[in-house]
């Protein structure tokens, strides 16, 4: 997504990659791998809390905030990567905030005390804004436009296959070979993340030698604001139960431990599912599918209260379409904004970034409260509300396109 000085020349620069004569795809793939790792980093904690805070000799809600801690500089780094970076290559700029994700988790992984492991979990943020905010318009510097939908349901499946596999393999691993063994591994997995960037990202001049393309102007962009209330209603909806989901099912009479797992294996399956699927539903209409989406979500968690607690099949059914319209729900609103305002890509995907993180941790927050005030279902029922209102406010305030070509 080319966020060039000129209008004029964004057409040109928006419909092929730059510096190849083929489409980038290794470097959309190993962008992929890079946010496998981030995403698998950033999870690590949940799932290895309790030897953590005794390795450290701290309490489990201190080692808890490292996800707030990371999610903070997130949005920070997301708002701020573009208009600081304006006269470095791309390339570059993504290699260095792809490398902090291996200096965090060593930082992490040898650390004395709660104080530095905070600061390795804060350098992490670094690289979440980073390679959240130059995402998607690295996918649309790499492939032809049509094929933008494409390149970001693969990045995003990365991402995807972290919620399957991360925090199953955080707790065996953190078993066998002690949680600063997993941070290390997470440290190498990263470099070898880090090395296929270097190996497959061509050269991708800054193309953003103006204000005009920065924060200021794209917020003013018509549409653009509206889109972003759209964002929060969804991304925080959603989180709002995400969060609690374990709790939530461990409620339900028939679950167990083992059904408890096995749910959210199939959610995060259901999840990737969703996202590899988006593109083909995305080629049709953007509005209409990211309604869909809402809308769907706020009916399955509507059954999820009625029918859930009274059959373990149902459950899991309701929970795993639930899990593939979460999928689809990134990939649609990054295709959004790359096919809204391919003149303001980068800035436009920092404060997507931004809002995301944004909703996602006041999700999470009003979740907690809930949860703790009224219960397990509270949240539930919060979830139904806020997504059926983000599937209404979508289909009536979301144009089809908003361009400013």
């Amino acid at each position: 997504m080319p966020d060039p000085a000129s209008a004029a020349s964004a057409p040109a620069l928006a419909s092929k990659p730059e510096a190849t004569a083929r489409p980038g795809w290794a470097a959309v793939w190993a962008l992929a791998l890079t946010v496998a790792t981030l995403n698998a980093s950033e999870m690590l904690p949940a799932s290895l809390l309790t030897p953590m805070a005794a390795g450290l000799s701290t309490s489990v809600g201190v080692v808890g905030q490292s996800v707030t801690a990371t999610a903070v500089l997130a949005i920070v780094t997301s708002l701020l990567v573009a208009p600081l970076t304006r006269r470095f290559d791309r390339r570059n700029v993504l290699l260095v905030v792809a490398a902090a994700q291996v200096v965090s988790n060593l930082l992490v992984a040898f650390a004395p005390n709660a104080a530095m492991m905070l600061t390795g979990r804060v350098l992490l943020g670094l690289t979440v804004g980073g390679v959240w905010g130059l995402s998607a318009s690295m996918a649309l510097r790499l492939v032809p436009a049509p094929s933008v939908s494409r390149a970001l349901s693969i990045i995003f499946g990365g991402a995807s296959v972290a919620v399957v596999a991360a925090a199953p393999l955080g707790a065996v691993l953190g078993e066998l070979v002690g949680w600063r063994g997993v941070f290390v591994g997470a440290a190498g997995l990263a470099a070898v993340a880090t090395l296929a960037l270097a190996l497959t990202l061509p050269r991708l001049p800054s193309q953003q030698t103006t204000t005009r393309s920065g924060l200021g102007a794209t917020l003013r962009l018509p549409g653009l604001v509206a889109g972003m209330v759209g964002v929060l209603l969804l991304f925080g909806g959603q989180q709002m139960l995400q969060t609690y989901l374990r709790p939530l099912l461990e409620a339900f009479s028939d679950f167990g431990a083992n059904g408890v797992a096995v749910t959210l294996l199939v959610f995060g399956a259901a999840s990737l599912t969703g996202t590899l699927t988006a593109p083909i539903l995305l080629k049709r209409t953007i509005r209409l599918t990211l309604t869909g989406v809402a809308a769907a979500q706020a009916v399955l968690l509507a059954l999820l209260f009625i029918l859930g607690a009274g059959s373990t099949v149902i459950t899991v059914t309701l929970v795993a379409g639930w899990g593939f319209a979460v999928g689809m729900v990134a990939v649609a609103w990054s295709t959004w904004l790359a096919q809204s305002y391919p003149d303001h890509g980068e800035s436009g995907g920092g404060i997507l970034v931004a809002v995301i993180q944004g909703s996602m941790m006041l999700g999470a927050i009003f979740g907690g409260v809930l949860i703790d005030a009224a219960g397990p279902t509270a949240p539930l029922l919060a979830a139904t509300v806020v997504l059926a209102v983000g599937a209404v406010y979508t289909f009536t305030a979301l144009p089809e396109r908003t361009s400013t070509r």
